[in-house]
C-alpha cells in the first residue's frame, strides 16, 4: 500500500468521527497549553531577574544601612556605632585594586518637590559623580554633576526620566530651578529612561532610577543634613560610661550614608571582596549589626535556583496532563481497533501487509497528537497573553518551549499509539473477517 493512500485512509477515519477525534485531542491540547504557559512564566521571571541584576551590577556589592527596632537591646547596642559613615567608604576605597569604585548614597527625606505650581514626589539621592558610571546612566540632555560641584556645595541636581516628565512635560529643564523643601536647586541635566522591572527580587527592594533626583553628596549633607543632630547627641551623651550613653532613650543616630555601591575589579574576586568588607565593617562597627551586605550575583544564583525548582514543578504538572492525554489516545485507539476489526480483515485479505496496518493506526495517533499540539500552542499563546494582561506578569514564549511541546506530543503519539497499532497488525485475517 502506498504511503499516500495510508495517509488518506487515516485522515478519512479521523474526519469521519470529528467529535471523538476532538475529545481525544483534549488531553494533548491542555498538556501543551500548560507547558507553553508555565515555561513562558518561568522564562519571563528569569529575564526579569537578569535585567534587575544587570541594573544592580553583576560585579557590584551593596552595603546597606539596617534599621534597628527601638526599645530593644539591639537598639541600645546600636549606639556604639554611628552607622555607615564616609570613613567606612574611605576604608573601602583603600582596598584597591580589589575594589574599583565606591559610591556612597544618602536617601534624603524631601516632602515637597516643586517647579512653579507643579508638585511631584521623588526620592532625592545625595551621591558622587561615579554613580552615573557605575549604573550606566546616560544623559538625555545636559550633564551629570562633577566632584567640584560637591566640593563647592553647589545646589545642582540631575533628574530621572519620570521626574522630568512630571515637572517639565513641555520644557527642557537644564538651567531651570526646582525647590526641594525650602532649598532651590538648579537642574543641570536629566537622564535617559532606564528599564524598570519588579520592585523586589529575593527580598531586596529595588529602586526605580527614573523616579529619583540626584544631588552632590556633600551638598546633600550640608543643605539637607539628617545625620548631624544624631552625631552631636551621641558625643554629648557619651562620657566613657556606657550606662550614661544608654540612658538617652530618645537618642537617634542616623547613618551618614544609607547605601554604598562597590564595584569589584575582577568578577572572580567578588566573594573574596565580600569577606574583606564584612571584616572591616565588623571591626569598625564594634560587632553592632546595623548594616547589611548584599551581593547581587548571589541573588541571581538564588533566583535561578528557585526558578529551576518552579520550572520542574510546573513541568511535572504539565507532564501529567500529557500523560493523561496519552492514556486517552491509547484507550480510543484500542476501541477503534476493536470497532474496525472486520475492516482490518478485509484489508489483509486484499493484500495489505502487517506493517501497512501498523503504519495506518500509528499515523492516526500521531495526527491526533500533532493536531492537538497545534491547537495547544494557540491556547498556550493565549494563556501567556492573558497572564501578562490580567496578572501583570511578564511572559516570554521561547523557541525551546515550542520545540519541547512538539517533541513531547510526537513522543506521546508514538509511545501510546504503538501498542494499539501493533495489536491491529497482529490480528489474524480469517478471525477478523469472521468478527461480528
Amino acid at each position: 500500500m502506498r504511503y499516500s493512500k495510508i495517509v488518506e485512509v487515516c485522515l478519512g477515519s479521523l474526519l469521519g468521527h470529528k467529535l471523538r477525534t476532538f475529545l481525544t485531542m483534549l488531553g494533548i491540547i491542555f498538556g501543551v497549553a500548560a507547558v507553553i504557559g508555565m515555561l513562558s512564566i518561568g522564562e519571563g521571571a528569569k529575564q526579569d531577574a537578569l535585567e534587575q541584576i544587570k541594573l544592580l551590577g553583576s560585579t557590584n556589592i551593596i552595603v546597606k544601612a539596617k534599621a534597628m527596632e527601638k526599645g530593644t537591646k539591639a537598639e541600645e547596642l546600636r549606639r556604639l556605632s554611628e552607622g555607615i559613615t564616609l570613613k567606612d567608604c574611605e576604608n573601602f576605597k583603600n582596598l584597591r585594586p580589589l575594589v574599583e569604585t565606591v559610591v556612597p548614597q544618602r536617601m534624603e527625606d524631601v516632602d515637597i518637590i516643586t517647579y512653579r505650581d507643579v508638585e511631584t514626589k521623588a526620592q532625592v539621592v545625595g551621591t558622587e559623580p561615579d554613580f552615573a558610571k557605575l549604573f550606566n546612566l546616560e544623559m538625555q540632555s545636559g550633564k551629570f554633576f562633577t566632584a567640584e560641584d560637591g566640593e563647592q556645595y553647589r545646589r545642582v541636581c540631575v533628574l530621572g526620566a519620570n521626574v522630568k516628565r512630571e515637572l517639565f512635560p513641555f520644557e527642557d529643564p537644564p538651567g531651570r530651578r526646582i525647590k526641594l523643601n525650602d532649598q532651590y536647586f538648579t537642574v543641570i541635566g536629566f537622564l535617559k529612561e532606564k528599564p524598570a522591572g519588579k520592585s523586589k527580587i529575593e527580598g531586596l527592594t529595588l529602586r526605580d532610577l527614573n523616579s529619583e533626583i540626584y544631588i552632590p553628596l556633600k551638598t546633600s549633607m550640608k543643605r539637607l543634613d539628617k545625620a548631624a543632630r544624631g552625631r552631636v547627641v551621641m558625643r554629648s551623651h557619651y562620657s566613657g560610661d556606657l550606662s550614661s550613653l544608654l540612658a538617652a532613650s530618645t537618642f537617634e543616630a542616623p547613618s551618614q550614608v544609607d547605601e554604598v555601591s562597590i564595584e569589584v575589579g575582577n568578577p572572580k574576586d567578588i566573594y573574596k571582596a565580600e569577606r574583606v568588607l564584612k571584616s572591616i565593617l565588623e571591626r569598625r562597627h564594634r560587632q553592632v549589626d546595623d548594616y547589611e551586605v548584599v551581593v547581587p550575583e548571589a541573588l541571581l544564583r538564588q533566583s535561578q535556583k528557585t526558578q529551576r525548582i518552579f520550572n520542574i514543578v510546573m513541568g511535572a504538572i504539565a507532564g501529567i496532563s500529557l500523560l493523561v492525554g496519552g492514556i486517552g489516545i491509547m484507550n480510543i485507539m484500542l476501541a477503534t481497533v476493536l470497532e474496525r476489526t472486520r475492516e482490518i480483515g478485509v484489508r489483509r485479505a486484499v493484500g495489505a501487509r502487517r506493517r501497512d496496518i501498523r503504519y495506518q493506526f500509528l499515523l492516526e495517533a500521531l495526527f491526533i497528537c500533532f493536531l492537538g499540539c497545534l491547537v495547544g500552542l494557540a491556547v498556550g499563546l493565549g494563556l501567556a497573553t492573558g497572564i501578562t494582561y490580567y496578572a501583570k506578569w511578564r511572559t516570554i514564549i521561547s523557541l525551546y518551549s515550542i520545540v519541547l511541546a512538539v517533541g513531547v506530543s510526537a513522543s506521546v503519539g508514538i509511545i501510546f499509539g504503538f501498542y494499539p497499532a501493533q495489536r491491529a497488525s497482529k490480528l489474524d485475517p480469517i478471525e477478523a473477517l469472521r468478527y461480528e
